[in-house]
């Protein structure tokens, strides 16, 4: 079993920004990539971001270029820097890594998540 530790959620202005790290027990994103999702109150998770092996990554559209995902594979780490923040992406934060679960698009491995609020 493979642990996945949130961190650096908070709340900021509109305009401001926050950089989330994702610290795993082990070295799974060097296999599999890290991927992260939200989920805002009254409203079903949804997928930000994702990081592949081999660098590529790809985002929801709604983050308009303002948010970077990134691997430190030396540190089992993954991090989402997001710039720019709307009151719009207030939500639970999740790191989402790990081999891919059943017949879904989502990987095993779920982080406990991290609060962002962005106050306008």
């Amino acid at each position: 079993q493979v642990q996945l530790v949130e961190s650096g959620g908070g709340l900021v202005q509109t305009g401001g920004s926050l950089r989330l790290s994702c610290v795993a027990s082990a070295s799974i994103f060097r296999r599999y990539g890290v991927a992260w999702y939200r989920q805002a109150p009254g409203k079903q998770r949804e997928w930000v971001a994702s990081r592949a092996v081999g660098g590529a990554t790809n985002d929801a559209w709604f983050v308009q270029g303002r948010f970077t995902i990134s691997i430190d594979n030396d540190k089992n780490a993954g991090y989402l820097q997001m710039n720019n923040l709307k009151p719009e992406d207030t939500a639970v934060y999740y790191c989402n890594a790990g081999p891919l679960r059943g017949n879904s698009d989502d990987r095993i491995y779920w982080g406990q998540g991290t609060q962002v609020t962005v106050s306008s």
